[in-house]
């Protein structure tokens, strides 16, 4: 069959995510007989355009629709990207009949109401490859696929999701990016090229989807096999490297195993990952991801407050969170540290105290970023306390478009100013203002071709002093 798989993402900032998933869906398919063409709308100036255009060239026998995000994530600038995703789908409508199939990190989250907004009837929910290539082959013999496993969808109305085949064991799968994408434009913005060593995720935070996206059992992919991966990447001339783990040091084990397999391998690559944990962040560790060929990692501390870090369950304290400043200082590797202001406890004492850690404890070498507000998903505990406290009134069904939950005992303008102020007067901190400065793209081209490499962060206090010495609001 002649297959078309079309990667929705256009979110650049601050950096494009290349589509993986996307190209090894692609592959798969090819693999399985298929003629398969990969259309990537990430840089393109008129996505519709490029669609109808290739509509009106070709048939297809099936489409599929990767979909990586629902929203920005962002409460104060928020975009909805369904809402462009809807225009797409009746554009394709209007010029081919052929089975829509929708599937991404975005469709395990909230399928339904996905599928009813978007007036799908089927998406793929979890890992792409087996399921897509199931339904291509009920597509070809002319039969209905609304029972294959790791399938979701609507028949006459009623909702059915088929639970994924679980895979114990977790390989690291690269497809061969040069043949699906323009590469060339992913590295002059400095994408970095991702691998997962992990699925799953054993963490209680109130906010997060990772469980219900990846399992909460680990599935750990072999270290050798990581460092193998990673050195067919050099090969290819791809060295900016970055481990996509929701948590990359749990088990600590595990990845100072990585480290140690990629050490011994020899690879001259430039890793990094911005999602450790605090708990599992030690000496041992970061002296194994210098050796490793880490060029900057990041903790994801969302506070510096045990009332907010015990009202967001994260797992670990106030005095983790300064052991890890402690670890950080002993070290020369770049680090960015990533806060979440507003969660469950969150005053204006709480913020205060957040604030000070990050001005004291951080080094103007490094950078530091602050988002406000967190995006509330329906079954969640933070849904639950959310309408405990009286702050949610939104159906769960209604959630699709974003809703955002900032604690009650604080004001959102006090929030929003306060992290303004300390952004201005900090070079290394940043907010989601700062993504979304119109020149950001431009930024990230000039500074490859000047030859800096990600990550863009380790940058930060030097191109915000440049941009206000030429006087622009940065």
């Amino acid at each position: 069959m002649n297959v078309l798989i079309i990667s929705t993402n256009q979110a650049a900032s601050p950096m494009p995510v290349l589509p993986s998933g996307a190209c090894l869906v692609a592959e798969a398919a090819e693999r399985a007989g298929h003629t398969v063409t990969l259309l990537d709308l990430m840089f393109s100036a008129d996505p519709l355009r490029l669609v109808k255009g290739r509509l009106r060239k070709t048939a297809y026998d099936a489409i599929g629709l990767s979909v990586r995000n629902i929203d920005n994530n962002d409460m104060t600038g928020t975009q909805f990207f369904l809402r462009e995703l809807r225009e797409l789908i009746a554009l394709i409508r209007d010029f081919s009949d052929a089975p829509l199939i929708m599937g991404g990190a975005a469709c395990a989250v909230m399928p339904q109401a996905m599928l009813r907004y978007l007036g799908l009837s089927y998406t793929v929910i979890g890992e792409g490859e087996a399921p897509f290539c199931r339904i291509l082959q009920r597509i070809e013999a002319g039969k209905p696929f609304d029972d294959i496993p790791g399938v979701a969808g609507l028949t006459q109305g009623i909702f059915r999701a088929n639970p994924a085949v679980p895979v114990k064991a977790l390989s690291v799968q690269l497809p061969s990016y040069s043949k699906w994408l323009n590469l060339r434009s992913y590295r002059s913005r400095m994408a970095t090229i991702p691998i997962q060593t992990k699925l799953g995720c054993q963490f209680g935070c109130v906010y997060c989807t990772y469980r219900k996206i990846e399992g909460e059992t680990y599935r750990l992919a072999e270290p050798e096999a990581v460092a193998e991966a990673a050195r067919a990447l050099t090969f290819s001339g791809l060295f900016d490297i970055e481990f996509v783990d929701n948590v990359f040091n749990a088990p600590l084990d595990h990845a100072l195993a990585v480290c140690d397999s990629v050490i011994r391998a020899g690879i001259g690559a430039r890793f990094q990952s911005v999602e450790l944990n605090p708990s599992f962040f030690t000496h041992e560790l970061v002296t194994a991801m210098e050796r490793a060929g880490f060029v900057g990692i990041g903790l994801t501390v969302e506070s510096a407050s045990d009332e907010v870090l015990q009202g967001l369950r994260k797992g670990f304290t106030a005095a983790d969170v300064h052991r890890a400043s402690t670890i950080v200082r002993a070290h020369r590797l770049p680090c960015v540290w990533i806060f979440l202001l507003g969660g469950p406890g969150e005053t204006e004492k709480t913020v205060l105290e957040t604030l000070r850690f990050a001005e004291r404890e951080i080094r103007p070498g490094d950078a530091a970023f602050f988002n406000i507000g967190i995006r509330i998903y329906p079954g969640t505990e933070l849904e639950t306390i959310a309408r405990q406290q009286g702050v949610l009134s939104v159906p769960p069904g209604y959630m699709l478009e974003p809703v955002f939950y900032v604690s009650p005992g604080l004001d959102p303008s006090w929030l929003r100013e306060r992290v303004r102020d300390r952004v201005s007067r900090n070079m290394h901190f940043m907010s989601v203002d700062t993504f979304n400065l119109p020149y950001l793209p431009l930024i990230n081209r000039i500074g490859y071709g000047l030859g800096l490499r990600a990550p863009l962060w380790r940058y930060t206090r030097r191109i915000r002093s440049g941009l206000r010495m030429l006087g622009m609001n940065a």
